[in-house]
């Protein structure tokens, strides 16, 4: 049985989380698969892909879209990538300004 390649999670149509509180925090640019999105200052990768998408990632065993499991860092769930290859646990790692965040595996080493 063929397995599709996971799409980009910023096509999905509308994110999963939505912000209610703390909306006066500073503003925070990053990309999450090469499309711009923001975040606030104090938010984990977590949150900040949520607010920007529909998933945190696809499944690497094919069971479809995932948004992280135990927030806090215990299940291995929230697995995402930087662009130079590195992994992170978004619901541990806080955003910065500039990351660029994959949600898709990279392949080992990159070069490039």
């Amino acid at each position: 049985m063929a397995v599709a390649a996971p799409r980009p999670m910023r096509a999905d149509p509308a994110p999963l989380l939505h912000r209610l509180d703390e909306t006066d925090r500073p503003r925070i640019a990053f990309t999450i698969d090469g499309q711009p999105a923001t975040a606030l200052e104090g938010d984990t990768l977590l949150t900040a892909i949520l607010v920007n998408a529909a998933a945190l990632r696809h499944s690497e065993f094919g069971d479809g879209p995932r948004a992280g499991f135990c927030l806090m860092g215990a299940c291995q769930d929230c697995w995402v990538w930087t662009e130079e290859g590195a992994r992170l646990r978004a619901c541990g790692t806080p955003v910065a300004a500039g990351l660029r965040i994959l949600t898709r595996e990279v392949p080992w080493p990159r070069h490039g």
